[in-house]
């Protein structure tokens, strides 16, 4: 199976799951404000970055070609696959109205320093402004899809972040709970705060000690996914209504897999997951090629 990718690591890893695929297209680290407004590469410096991978993403983004590698590509495909990972880092708006995505390879080649120098602004996932030029770029993504017949052959994956490690419970977030982890989090802090004031520390200095005790690993990943989520409703929505076929997958029934080879975040998930993701982008494309069938 030829597939061509618009998205980031979930896509990319769902793919290294599904037996006999090809990725013949990867747009990654490209938000699809890019495909409207890019910022050109002129005047951005990217020698930082020792990755050709890397540069010819950062590349693509700056010149917006993302919609144009997936139909250049349309001949081979047999399924587009979709995901809004690379959204939420948000992107830089130039005074000139163009923009850039806010990579982390924009980030750490000094490309984001360059422009913030330049009087750009980070625009950030989940802001009013990132939404509603999300919202633009995202439509002319499923409108050029649509106009080069891919988008029957387009899916979603609308996957929540994992709040939680394998084999740990997925939080809840009812008021009680969140209650206790606060509660969990100042009993630490009373801790250090009281260990500090037996080896002399000042008492001001305990007390700012107690303000900023840090969350656990496992609150941090809560955290971090419970924020995110919350973002993501109102693009998702968006989304599955442009998608015909999405493959959803709640916070709950995902979870983060400490030992994935690009580090544990809450978007890299176990191995099963990935593979129950799978089966349920075969059974949606299986479903759309039987439909076309049907229709000849």
């Amino acid at each position: 199976m030829k597939i061509a990718i618009f998205g980031s690591c979930v896509s990319r890893d769902t793919c290294e799951f599904m037996d006999s695929s090809y990725v013949v297209a990867y747009v990654a680290r490209h938000s699809v404000t890019s495909l409207e407004t890019p910022h050109g590469t002129g005047d951005i410096d990217l020698s930082g970055l020792t990755s050709d991978f890397q540069k010819r993403m950062v590349t693509s983004d700056l010149e917006g070609d993302g919609l144009a590698r997936l139909i250049r590509a349309a001949i081979d495909l047999d399924l587009i696959l979709i995901d809004l990972v690379d959204e939420r880092r948000g992107y830089w708006l130039f005074p000139d109205g163009t923009t850039m995505t806010n990579s982390l390879e924009v980030e750490s080649c000094g490309a984001a320093r360059d422009a913030r120098r330049a009087g750009a602004r980070l625009i950030e996932f989940g802001s009013d402004e990132h939404f509603e030029n999300w919202k633009s770029g995202f439509k002319l993504l499923i409108d050029g899809l649509q106009e080069a017949k891919l988008l029957g052959r387009t899916i979603l994956l609308d996957i929540e972040w994992a709040a939680a490690v394998d084999g740990a419970q997925h939080p809840q977030n009812d008021g009680l709970s969140r209650l206790g982890r606060r509660w969990r989090r100042l009993q630490r802090g009373t801790r250090e705060a009281s260990r500090g004031l037996s080896k002399g520390q000042g008492v001001a200095e305990a007390l700012t000690n107690l303000r900023k005790v840090r969350p656990t690993e496992a609150e941090e990943y809560a955290d971090r996914a419970a924020v995110a989520n919350e973002k993501y409703i109102v693009y998702r929505e968006v989304a599955t209504a442009m998608v015909p076929s999405t493959v959803t997958r709640a916070s709950s029934q995902v979870r983060i897999n400490r030992s994935h080879k690009w580090g544990p975040q809450p978007f890299h998930f176990r191995d099963e997951d990935y593979r129950s993701i799978v089966q349920s982008v075969l059974e949606k494309a299986e479903a759309v090629e039987q439909s076309q069938s049907d229709s000849e």
